[in-house]
């Protein structure tokens, strides 16, 4: 017994044309130019205030100040990068880029580090007080910074950590907040079942670690260590108080002292925020593609 094949109405030779709904479910939406224009805008936006700094880094004091401001570069920009470098925080501009480095970098490293480890704990482990304790670590959250600042200042003299680079070091080794957020990330992208089949392989607790909660961590470790970065190099409050005085200074009190005099220099101030801004620019632009990258290669389709 055979069976004969419905006839379709199509023209032969004309090939199935996806219908829309099954397009939009499948493929990717087309930006319209509407989409494009306020990209546009927005990207513009973003940008100008980065231009407008190297604007008023390349003109003369008199000139920023005028009425209307100049929005075209000027010829003052190496003189100005000159005098900032030479001359920022008393032994210039590259010692405060170096301690500023030094200092972001150690604090980058241990929370993010810190960070996994407690996350992970939190998320995956089991152990008494574990909700007490994380709820303490939630609650430091709500403790304004500024009160604290007297005690760890009276903390740090009593070390002989005043002045030292070290005092902005160690009181942010880890912080609640890269904790909190390991521990969100964490209690969703790492299955349990990986942490049982590694415990099954015979993987300890480092190499589980180092093998499974690492890798699995990347993107948002991507995350965390820009936005940690980025928070201790525009860091100032607590390095002008502990680091008052000190001929050792990080950028951001390095800036407080240029352009003081007579009159207020804000050339000289614009060139040296402008040199204390392009170290930022390079961590984003190296993170960035890390971020995106580990993003995609971690996703999970449904």
């Amino acid at each position: 017994m055979t069976t004969t094949a419905p006839v379709s109405d199509r023209p032969h030779g004309t090939a199935a044309r996806p219908s829309a709904r099954a397009g939009q479910a499948g493929g990717h939406h087309r930006a319209g130019r509407l989409a494009h224009v306020v990209l546009g805008l927005a990207a513009l936006a973003s940008l100008f205030p980065l231009y407008w700094t190297l604007v008023a880094a390349s003109t003369d004091s008199h000139a920023v100040v005028s009425s209307p401001p100049p929005m075209l570069p000027g010829g003052n920009l190496f003189e100005n990068l000159t005098h900032v470098w030479h001359n920022a925080g008393g032994r210039g501009m590259g010692v405060a880029l170096l301690n500023s480095t030094l200092v972001a970098g150690a604090v980058t490293v241990s929370t993010v580090t810190f960070s996994v480890l407690a996350g992970f704990a939190f998320a995956k482990l089991r152990f008494r007080g574990k909700k007490v304790m994380l709820g303490l670590v939630l609650s430091t959250l709500a403790v304004p910074a500024q009160l604290s600042v007297v005690p760890l200042f009276i903390l740090t003299k009593n070390l002989g950590l005043g002045n030292h680079l070290g005092a902005l070091i160690l009181p942010v080794l880890v912080t609640a907040f890269g904790v909190f957020f390991m521990r969100q990330f964490l209690s969703q992208a790492l299955p349990t079942e990986l942490l049982e089949a590694a415990r099954v392989d015979g993987a300890n607790s480092l190499r589980v670690i180092w093998h499974v909660v690492f890798p699995v961590a990347r993107p948002a470790m991507a995350v965390l260590g820009m936005l940690t970065f980025v928070q201790s190099w525009n860091d100032f409050l607590w390095p002008i108080i502990v680091m008052n005085g000190s001929t050792n200074p990080t950028v951001q009190v390095a800036l407080a002292g240029l352009g003081t005099g007579w009159s207020t220099d804000w050339s000289v101030i614009t060139a040296g925020a402008l040199m204390g801004t392009l170290p930022l620019l390079l961590v984003f632009a190296l993170l960035g593609r890390h971020i995106v990258g580990g993003i995609t290669q971690g996703a999970v389709k449904g």
